[in-house]
């Protein structure tokens, strides 16, 4: 038993250690930009010798293929809880669009590095994450077209360009959003929200 609690110990230390080294290169890729950014500023960010962080990951790519995938996989999480919670297609897409928002602004760091590092991902790394997007996405469009199923509504232009529409003005926040400013992030979400919906009958 004794031997068992260590090796968890262990394990979860090491988790925790390589938490400290995304959160270092998030900092790092966001300011600095992934292209220049190297293992030695990150291993610096983290308080570690490079040939150490080199002992919990490979590669800055697989670096930059974290955040994605963490982005990714926490937003789809947040999208599906959203919609099961609803009271109705047109409150999840509501939900969603708030959610969005909300997220981008908290997190102007990594969505500035999911949006404008994208090209450094090849494609064998880009496709896996793509499909992450395509379904966040998907969600999305199912609760747009489940509203407009529920109330035979029409939209003024295609449910997919619609969806495409909310979710570029929820994650364009992430250029402009002001942390300090008079409205937190699920206030500019309720905003953005206010805007867009009425599209939808």
């Amino acid at each position: 038993m004794a031997a068992r609690d260590a090796g968890t110990a262990t394990g979860s230390r090491a988790e925790e250690q390589r938490g400290r080294i995304l959160a270092a290169a998030v900092e790092v890729f966001s300011r600095r930009g992934y292209r220049a950014a190297s293992m030695n500023d990150i291993a610096d960010g983290v308080g570690l010798s490079k040939p150490a962080l080199y002992h919990y990951v490979r590669t800055k790519q697989d670096l930059l293929v974290r955040v994605y995938e963490d982005v990714l996989d926490e937003s789809l999480a947040g999208a599906r809880a959203i919609v099961a919670a609803a009271s109705s297609p047109r409150e999840a897409v509501r939900g969603l669009i708030v959610e969005r928002v909300a997220y981008t602004c908290e997190h102007q760091d990594l969505l500035k590095i999911c949006f404008e590092e994208e090209s450094e991902l090849p494609p064998d790394l880009a496709e896996p994450i793509l499909e992450r997007r395509r379904a966040y996405e998907a969600v999305v469009l199912e609760a747009v077209l489940a509203h407009l199923e529920a109330t035979a509504g029409e939209l003024p232009m295609a449910p997919k360009a619609f969806v495409n529409t909310c979710l570029g003005a929820a994650n364009w926040v992430y250029k402009w959003y002001d942390p300090s400013g008079a409205l937190t992030p699920r206030e500019l979400g309720e905003q953005v929200a206010a805007v867009l919906l009425p599209a939808l009958g």
